[in-house]
Parts: structure tokens; C-alpha cells; sequence
């Protein structure tokens, strides 16, 4: 029999891309602070929780993220979400599994907890056009983050197939278990890329699988 997974959904950050905390520890040592401020910064200082909660859905901008986690650190905000991801690069074995999976009949799409879009666009600046895929869901533009069970349904309305026909990988695991009522098969993404791609290559692109 073959695969029955006709979709794979891939989170950005961190699973389309080098690793999160790689990338936030490089910012840190450009920008001389302390190891850990910038962390700190994003997840519990409420000034900087706040404010990356609501850039997620829309309610406040990319600018205003660079003032506000730009005052937390005390370092210059001009266009600091650039600089704070500049050390991200495509993470090439998920990449290049998605490329077989389209290549196969099966549908892909991003759906990532935005950074925003204006002034810097990250899916851009990293080739994740798109182009690349058949559905892009991003939660600025949808007023709603994962883990939200209706970011997940609205991934699937795009690309119009039901749960269980999909495959979705991130790499935090809060996220998996709303995906999962809905059918999806979910993937926890940890620091093994070639894991994950052997995992998804067997999943998807197996055809005698069961």
C-alpha cells in the first residue's frame, strides 16, 4: 500500500531553518550583551513577552519589536529583528525534503509564528518564497498562533486536505498536541535535522508503507 500522507506542513524557525538558539546565541556575541540577555529579553521579561505575543498576531508591528526588545537589551533598535536573525540560514536536509515531497505529488506549506514582515521579511531574505510552496500561513496575517487549533485548520483549508492526510513538524512540542486532534501526524523536530528528513523521507515518500 502506499504512504497516505498527501501533505507536509513545516514550521519555519528552527525546522526550515538552523536552530533558534544557535542563531540567538551568535546575535548575542555580535551585540556584546550577556549570554542569556537576549533570551531573557524574549521570554521572560513581560515587556518582551508582550510584545513578540502580539507581533504574532498582527497587533503590533516589526518596528515596535525592535523598540521594545531593542530597550530591554539597551542596544540600538534600527532594524534590529535583521540583525537578531541574521545568523539563520536554511536548514538544507528539511529543505531538500520538502523538495522531494513536492516533487512527489505531495503538497507543502510553511505555517510559522510570524517575526513580521515590514520593514525585514525573514521568509524572503532566507529563499522561502512563496513559490516554494503551496500554502504559506503565517500568523500575523491570520490573527492567530499555533497553538491554536485553528491556525492548524486553516493550514489544511489551504492546503485543501483533511488532518490525517498530513504530516506537520515543528520543533517546539507545545505545538504538536492541537495538531493532533485534528488528525494530523505530528513530528517533533529536536537538533538532528537528518533524523527528522530520514524520519519524513520514510513517512512520506516510502510508498510501501502501510
Amino acid at each position: 500500500m502506499t504512504t497516505p500522507y498527501r501533505g507536509l506542513i513545516l514550521d519555519f524557525g528552527g525546522v526550515l531553518t538552523t536552530r533558534m538558539r544557535l542563531n540567538g546565541e551568535a546575535f548575542e556575541k555580535s551585540e556584546e550583551l550577556e549570554p542569556g540577555a537576549y533570551f531573557h529579553a524574549l521570554n521572560q521579561n513581560p515587556a518582551g513577552v508582550a510584545v513578540y505575543a502580539a507581533l504574532e498576531v498582527g497587533e503590533a508591528t516589526q518596528e515596535d519589536w525592535n523598540r521594545i526588545i531593542g530597550g530591554i537589551l539597551g542596544i540600538d533598535a534600527t532594524d534590529l529583528m535583521r540583525r537578531a536573525l541574521a545568523n539563520l540560514h536554511p536548514e538544507p536536509q528539511i529543505v531538500d525534503v520538502a523538495r522531494r515531497a513536492r516533487a512527489a505529488g505531495i503538497k507543502v506549506a510553511m505555517l510559522s509564528n510570524s517575526f513580521g514582515i515590514e520593514p525585514y521579511n525573514p521568509y524572503e531574505a532566507l529563499g522561502m518564497y512563496t513559490n516554494f510552496f503551496d500554502a504559506v500561513v503565517l500568523s500575523e496575517l491570520e490573527g492567530v498562533r499555533k497553538p491554536s487549533p485553528r491556525i492548524y485548520q486553516r493550514v489544511l483549508d489551504a492546503l485543501e486536505l483533511a488532518g490525517p492526510e498530513c504530516v506537520f513538524v515543528d520543533d517546539h512540542a507545545e505545538n504538536l498536541p492541537p495538531a493532533e486532534t485534528l488528525g494530523i501526524r505530528t513530528v517533533h523536530h529536536t537538533t538532528d535535522p537528518a533524523a527528522t528528513a530520514k524520519l519524513l523521507d520514510a513517512l512520506l515518500l516510502d510508498r510501501t508503507l502501510a
